[in-house]
């Protein structure tokens, strides 16, 4: 079973890619640098930008089944090739957001770009999965230079609490879903197996460490002041709403087990996994 991986290089993709490579499968690895992928022996590595069609030639999908589909902008240009190439199967990295479960999603930067990734797959084929899962972990590394140097974090509504899922979760949970057509037409929200406040959060990442982590508590009118030259302002908005909301209504967990028969990653692992990104060189 061959199975084209995009995003390959990224933190998802590279993890699936070995787990499917260990599982028995054949992961080819999609990626614009395929010089640069780092990928394991025996992985085969082709060249291609998921929004440009021209680029995805013959060596692409030759042989494919079926195909982890990145939500990367641009990416119905992928989907509509790998369609009339024959992939017949496909599985979606989406979002939380898509499902507007909440008045704060309808709307938001991430449900309007994860909707247009789900709906350039399920408009061409019906034979897809989608996987929604909620804040990544791997979001916290916006922290790792304050804690690398010592300086505080300075963060708004440290009292709401997130359920972050570890990336190799997602991973795992697409390798089932890609192996297997058990869940064909079902969209699967998937977060970590805990909710914590973004306090406690913190605290995890520094019992790794061995230290206490500096944290000072500030206002959104300060995050937004701090951090407009480097977030757009939809993106600000979003992350500003949900954490307000998860004030009063902490993140419910919906851990990968159901996908993968294994208790999802603890916050722990996770930090214990990205240890070398929060220590000083």
């Amino acid at each position: 079973m061959t199975i084209l991986v995009t995003g390959a290089t990224g933190a998802v993709g590279r993890h699936l890619v070995a787990t499917l490579l260990a599982r028995g499968a054949a992961p080819r690895a999609l990626t614009r640098k395929p010089d640069d992928a780092g990928l394991p022996a025996g992985v085969h590595v082709v060249a291609g930008d998921l929004a440009d069609a021209g680029t995805l030639g013959p060596e692409v999908f030759d042989g494919v089944d079926r195909a982890f589909v990145f939500p990367a902008p641009g990416v119905e240009a992928f989907v509509e090739a790998a369609v009339a190439r024959g992939v017949h199967r496909f599985t979606v990295l989406s979002s939380l957001a898509a499902a507007e479960e909440f008045p704060r999603d309808r709307g938001s930067a991430s449900q309007v770009h994860h909707a247009a990734v789900e709906k350039a797959v399920t408009a061409r084929t019906g034979a897809w999965t989608i996987l929604r899962p909620g804040t990544f972990a791997n979001n916290l590394l916006s922290w790792a230079w304050q804690i690398r140097s010592g300086a505080p974090i300075r963060a708004p509504h440290l009292a709401s609490a997130q359920a972050p899922i570890h990336e190799y979760d997602i991973a795992e949970a697409a390798a089932e879903t890609l192996l297997s057509d058990d869940r064909l037409g079902a969209a699967i929200p998937l977060t970590g197996p805990e909710a914590l406040t973004r306090s406690e959060q913190v605290a995890v990442i520094g019992r790794t460490l061995g230290r206490e982590i500096p944290l000072v508590e500030i206002t959104p009118e300060e995050f937004r002041a701090e951090t407009a030259r480097f977030i757009p302002e939809p993106v600000l908005k979003m992350l500003l709403d949900y954490w307000h909301d998860t004030l009063t209504v902490p993140d419910v967990p919906r851990p990968v087990t159901a996908v993968t028969g294994r208790p999802g990653r603890t916050l722990a692992e996770w930090a214990a996994d990205h240890r070398a990104d929060f220590e000083a060189a």
